[in-house]
């Protein structure tokens, strides 16, 4: 560890519990302390930031939710955030203090690294933006100075450690031209320099540049300004680290490649996709993994820093010989050795007699054709045996023309299929398999069918969704072979049955099988019946058409509400949609009945009569029930409500 800087700082508690007792480290966006943590009694490190953006409310706001969103990543390879906070003016991020150095310090210590020593630790960097990118986070600014390598380093990679996740997206709020950009131009992705748009993918491609840098120790591109490095990113392709650095594998160069494309499609689509294809490069090298180099002396970055804030390599990062991870003296000629004694003259054999010459030139032409005759039996066995056959060697991941190449030296041709197929992780042109496959014996001089990548496959969403019929819409979505998801919803502006939102919205690329949910309105939200009983016909008709609902109208009668009136309604009571039919019963008045003549007739059967008509019956006769009929009140032929009462006068 470098010796602390002095701070006005020093000694200062925040929210009565985090102690700062010496700077470690200056930059432009901040200041790290060496802290401790008085409610737990353990050291941390305490990032302060600098003073002018605490008057940035947009800043503010996002420290607090990537500090937040980055304490919830926990990985032995990423380093804790373990609380933030904001204290006297200023706000803090309390982290896990690792003791140690940074890669830039390593590569100012070493120059370029060794494959065993660059891969050993990009792996665990790897796993730590693998965990974040599960967890849906990106970290947005991998650089050496954010990669950290603990002291005490062994070969299980939980030494490297990588920090500042989610720093970099709350620090892009504050200024496009901020030093933070500047200062991280040679590790940014096109897509960055271009519109500001991040995924994994931009990860990847600066975890590649880093990869390019420890093989070369240097970035692929500087350049006096800032400017003109982000636009030889977005303008050029990286070069292979092998133009460097001649003796580098060529599958060093290949992995490297295709993480730093400037196509994102052309990447790994993550970070674990990313450590699956460097892990499958290790394998197929040899490589091991090798612990981190001890003692590494720290230096002072802001010595090393330009106006714009940009990290440059000092002249020892000029590239090195290596050999299994150590210097090798500079090339040059052999020297003489001196001392040797001389060769002696050259005696030819002594001559022998013609016969003995006669009958040794005999045995030589008898020998001479026995081995002819040998070599060509095995030859021919050879031949017929396994020497006809090749092996189909490795094609995928390949362009054509490297695929026609790595054939013809095993003696294949190869026939390019005319229909691609589409791939997540080979770029468009590419080799995606081959036919027979990978190792297969074949024929000498057979060809090989190739079927090449037509790259990601992706469906867009139509524009035009928003306000069509359910049925127009799904009719459109279910071409594509995505997941179609309808709801529905209460909208008081878009009609029933016509589509609300579609999300992923317009435009929006998809792979196969992903969800897309559309939200039909039901119309209007519900609202409570409106209550027309005992209102006449006309005033109900009206009210419930003026809340947007149907009208059916039924008669009846009764002898309590007069003709014209409500008698009743369905529904009475609760809620209904706009649109929905309400049926309301109207009074006929009362129904008249005819009253019979049932003179004449004994009383008993006079009364069940009229009582079948449904009138009430009361009697009043000498005889009672045993009488005859000689009058009705109301008298026979009157018309009186049903259910009146009629008066049975007898004798």
């Amino acid at each position: 560890m470098r010796a602390a800087l002095n701070n006005p700082l020093d000694g200062t508690v925040f929210d009565g519990r985090y102690r700062l007792d010496a700077v470690l480290a200056r930059g432009g966006m901040s200041t790290v302390y060496t802290g401790t943590d008085l409610r737990l009694d353990r050291t941390v490190a305490i990032k302060v930031m600098a003073d002018g953006l605490m008057d940035d409310p947009v800043f503010v706001r996002r420290f607090a939710q990537e500090a937040r969103a980055a304490a919830r990543l926990s990985h032995p390879n990423v380093v804790a955030v373990y609380d933030q906070g904001s204290d006297g003016g200023h706000t803090y991020l309390v982290m896990e203090l690792v003791s140690g150095h940074t890669l830039r310090d390593l590569l100012r210590a070493y120059g370029r690294l060794s494959p065993e020593l660059a891969t050993s630790i990009l792996v665990p960097v790897l796993a730590a933006l693998s965990a974040a990118h599960r967890a849906g986070l990106v970290h947005r600014d991998i650089k050496p100075e954010n990669i950290l390598l603990a002291e005490g380093a062994d070969a299980d990679g939980v030494a490297v450690k990588v920090a500042d996740f989610g720093l970099a997206r709350a620090t892009a709020s504050v200024s496009a031209t901020s030093s933070v950009v500047m200062g991280t131009v040679s590790y940014v992705a096109p897509e960055q320099i271009n519109n500001g748009t991040t995924d994994p993918r931009t990860d990847v491609y600066s975890a590649g540049i880093v990869l390019y840098e420890m093989l070369t120790g240097r970035p692929p591109y500087i350049a006096e300004n800032a400017i003109s490095v982000a636009y030889r990113h977005v303008h050029d392709d990286v070069p292979p680290p092998s133009a460097e650095v001649p003796d580098l594998p060529e599958e060093l160069d290949a992995i490297t490649l295709r993480a730093t494309r400037r196509e994102p499609g052309a990447r790994p689509v993550d970070a674990g996709a990313f450590l699956a294809e460097l892990r499958d490069v290790r394998d197929d090298l040899g490589l091991r993994l090798v612990p981190l180099p001890a003692g590494v002396p720290r230096s002072d970055d802001a010595d090393r820093r330009n106006a714009t804030g940009t990290l440059y390599l000092d002249e020892r990062t000029a590239p090195t010989r290596y050999n299994g991870g150590q210097p090798l003296p500079p090339a040059g000629p052999m020297p003489r050795v001196r001392g040797l004694p001389p060769e002696p003259p050259y005696q030819p054999p002594r001559g022998r007699d013609p016969e003995q010459r006669r009958h040794r030139r005999n045995f030589l032409w008898a020998m001479l054709l026995v081995v002819l005759l040998g070599a060509g039996v095995a030859a021919a066995g050879w031949w017929f045996g396994s020497g006809r056959y090749t092996s189909v060697p490795k094609l995928s991941m390949l362009t054509v023309a490297e695929a026609q190449r790595t054939a013809r030296s095993a003696h294949l041709k190869v026939e390019v299929l005319p229909d691609r197929q589409h791939s997540e992780e080979v770029p468009v042109g590419e080799v995606i398999t081959s036919q027979p496959g990978n190792g297969a014996k074949v024929l000498r001089g057979a060809s090989i069918e190739l079927r090449l990548s037509s790259g990601p496959e992706r469906f867009v969403i139509p524009s035009d969704l928003v306000g069509q019929t359910e049925q127009a819409v799904t009719a459109k979505l279910r071409k594509m072979p995505l997941s179609l998801e309808i709801s529905r919803a209460y909208d008081a502006t878009v009609a029933a049955g016509r589509v609300v939102s579609v999300t992923p919205a317009a435009g929006a690329t998809l792979r196969r099988g992903q969800d897309v949910a559309v939200v039909v309105s039901r119309g209007p939200a519900p609202f409570p019946v409106p209550q027309v009983a005992g209102a006449s016909q006309a005033d109900a008709t009206a009210t419930l058409e003026s809340a947007g609902l149907q009208v059916a109208v039924t008669q009846d009668f009764s002898s309590t509400i007069a003709s014209g009136q409500v008698i009743s309604q369905e529904p009475a009571s609760g809620q209904v949609d706009q649109g929905d039919t309400v049926r309301i019963t109207v009074s006929k008045g009362p129904e008249m009945v005819q009253v019979p003549d049932v003179t004449r007739e004994p009383v008993r059967k006079a009364a069940r009569e009229l009582e079948a008509l449904g009138f009430k019956v009361q009697v009043q006769s000498l005889f009672a029930v045993l009488g005859t009929v000689v009058q009705t009140q109301p008298g026979a032929g009157a018309m009186v409500p049903k259910g009146s009462t009629i008066e049975i006068i007898g004798v």
